[in-house]
Formats: structure tokens, sequence, C-alpha cells
């Protein structure tokens, strides 16, 4: 899943390829925003982890899984 993160100012988003779901990044998100000075930490799938100051975050885009396209014909393969 491909997780797009907007953070104020810096100007270039952030782009998180990672295994977690949709539905654990927004608890993430959630949690580290209920926290005073709370932190957002995803997990890439190369084994490094992202943490973003909670109270930075500007827009954060959560991407769903989609198969890629190989090839002229257009095949997906997942």
């Amino acid at each position: 899943m491909q997780v797009r993160i907007g953070v104020q100012f810096v100007p270039r988003e952030l782009v998180v390829e990672t295994r977690q779901s949709a539905e654990e990044v927004q608890r993430a998100v959630t949690d580290a925003l209920a926290e005073e000075r709370g932190v957002l930490v995803l997990n890439d799938t190369k084994g490094g982890r992202v943490v973003i100051p909670a109270d930075r975050i500007g827009y954060l885009e959560i991407g769903e899984d989609e198969g890629r396209s190989v090839g002229f014909g257009g095949t997906q393969y997942t």
C-alpha cells in the first residue's frame, strides 16, 4: 500500500510503501494526533521506519493495493 504524507514546511510530500493495512495506518495517525507530542511511525516495505511529528502532518493520502501492469499487454500480476 502506498501512503503519501504532506508535512508542513516541507516542499515535497513523503511517499511510503508499507505492508500495513489502511485501517492500521489510519489508527496510527489517530493515535499520534491524540497524544500531546505524538509521532506517526510507519514501517516501510524495506524494513525501515518513517517517523513524523504528528503536529506537522498536513495531509495523508492512503492508496489501496492494486496490481501493477507488466509488459505491453497490460497484464496485471499481484
